[in-house]
């Protein structure tokens, strides 16, 4: 249960203000159609973390654990900089107006490439690194990411303008920064 609630917490918080947030928002703007473009994050995200909590798990047994307790160590202390880092979204990832794919299936793909490389996934695989639940981690991660995009996709403007997003960077840098130094210290 632990790796399910801190995986959710972690990528909720890490999620505010992150380049995929403001796609949702685009998305919503765009097309108007909430349940397709909630689904097609959920279906994006499924995917993304499960390979990235595969990558995880992987590290976890090719690595022994001296070294993984440094490189997690290193990856949180370095997710907790990251965080701090505002985001954009560019140009060249937003979406087409139309597109022959349709809502759902616009949002899939460009959710589940925007999300490549993005703090979240590698999130993802240092928890899942962490943790030897991998389904809770991806489970986590995945509902931490629809807590943060779903009402995004709802509500848009009005839930963005309220939420003080620098806060929320600063709050998820210290929790990262305190699971890296916990690591390194080997405190877990």
């Amino acid at each position: 249960m632990e790796a399910f609630l801190l995986s959710t917490g972690i990528v909720a918080l890490a999620e505010m203000g992150d380049k995929t947030q403001l796609l949702s928002l685009l998305l919503a703007a765009r097309f108007r159609r909430p349940w397709p473009i909630a689904w097609g994050i959920l279906a994006a995200t499924l995917v993304n973390h499960a390979l990235a909590g595969a990558v995880g798990s992987w590290v976890t047994r090719v690595l022994g654990p001296d070294v993984l307790r440094w490189v997690l160590g290193g990856s949180f202390v370095a997710m907790a900089a990251w965080m701090l880092v505002p985001d954009k979204l560019d140009e060249d990832e937003a979406p087409a107006a139309t597109s022959r794919l349709g809502v759902f299936g616009t949002t899939l793909v460009a959710f589940f490439l925007a999300e490549m490389g993005d703090k979240t996934q590698i999130a993802t695989v240092a928890l899942a690194a962490q943790y030897p639940q991998w389904t809770a981690v991806v489970a986590g991660t995945t509902l931490g990411m629809m807590l943060a995009n779903a009402p995004v996709v709802w509500f848009g403007d009005r839930l963005v303008k309220r939420v003080p997003i620098r806060a929320v960077h600063v709050v998820s840098a210290l929790i990262f920064l305190a699971l890296g130094l916990a690591a390194l210290l080997g405190w877990g």
